[in-house]
């Protein structure tokens, strides 16, 4: 038997894991995301939607003045953590 070098806890955790990962041979690592055969199953299996028409944005002076409407005038001001633009929360 060799005799046993007294590590701190922290050096042996750090040599061991070191080891482990540079002995690790690629082709033993697990696959991460999935095999290419799956790809674009969710959307290939949705039912197809026609689009709508949508209304026109407004351009120009008209689109500042609904940025600012959104952003200060209707903004509700309460406790907690300011509500995000693309929230769906009421």
């Amino acid at each position: 038997k060799s005799p046993e070098r007294a590590y701190s806890v922290g050096e042996r955790a750090a040599t061991a894991s070191s080891r482990s990962v540079s002995q690790k041979n690629p082709r033993e690592m697990g696959k991460v995301h999935g095999s290419l055969a799956r790809a674009g199953k969710v959307r290939g299996q949705t039912p197809k939607v026609a689009k709508q028409d949508k209304k026109k944005k407004p351009r120009g002076r008209a689109h500042k003045r609904l940025q600012h409407n959104r952003r200060f005038v209707t903004a509700v001001v309460g406790f907690g953590k300011k509500r995000g633009p693309n929230s769906s929360e009421k």
